[in-house]
């Protein structure tokens, strides 16, 4: 019988907290049952074992980030929606560091639920990218550059990869207007 006030969200709760303070790595079920207060046989009664787990914890990554880019986009268009994603993106990685980790590796074939949660994180993108009259090929190519760009970005930075002393900023913005040049000149 689960146990009182346990459930799939206040476990996905306990897990995302490890995972953003420790890593992905320190997300076990042994270490989230202590966070709880239970033993780790309890927690099947929520997850699918350990795996069941880290989907979960993709599944509210993919869709964290996905609010999180719609609201930065929302009244904006080209270059200035661009930037705003972007920055939202960027933010969502550092804030969670554990569910965006958890969120980047793309859907098992056949996990509908995630497929649907991964696509509407990409129509995001592709919404934004229409500021450039992309579609079919040239949009998907587009959305892997903004993503491999923005995701190398935030995953550099988190490990200390910039260690020269200029402003990450700057360089995050010049990062982003190439993007938005490159996307305007070329196909």
């Amino acid at each position: 019988m689960p146990r009182a006030g346990l459930d799939t969200e206040r476990v996905v709760d306990a897990a995302a907290q490890i995972a953003d303070a420790e890593g992905l790595h320190a997300v076990t079920l042994a270490r989230v049952a202590g966070a709880l207060g239970v033993r780790a046989p309890s927690l099947y009664n929520h997850v699918e074992g350990r795996g069941g787990l880290l989907r979960a914890l993709a599944l509210r990554g993919v869709r964290e980030l996905t609010a999180a880019l719609r609201d930065a986009a929302v009244g904006r268009s080209g270059s200035d929606a661009l930037r705003a994603t972007a920055n939202a993106y960027r933010a969502y990685a550092h804030a969670h560091p554990g569910l965006y980790a958890a969120s980047v590796a793309a859907p098992a074939a056949g996990d509908r639920e995630h497929e649907a949660a991964a696509r509407e994180t990409v129509d995001v993108v592709f919404a934004v990218l229409r500021g450039w009259s992309l579609d079919g090929d040239d949009a998907v190519h587009a959305a892997r550059a903004f993503r491999s760009a923005v995701h190398g970005f935030a995953v550099l930075e988190a490990a200390g990869g910039f260690g020269m002393p200029v402003d990450l900023d700057a360089s995050f913005e010049r990062l982003v207007a190439t993007l938005a040049g490159g996307l305007a000149t070329g196909r």
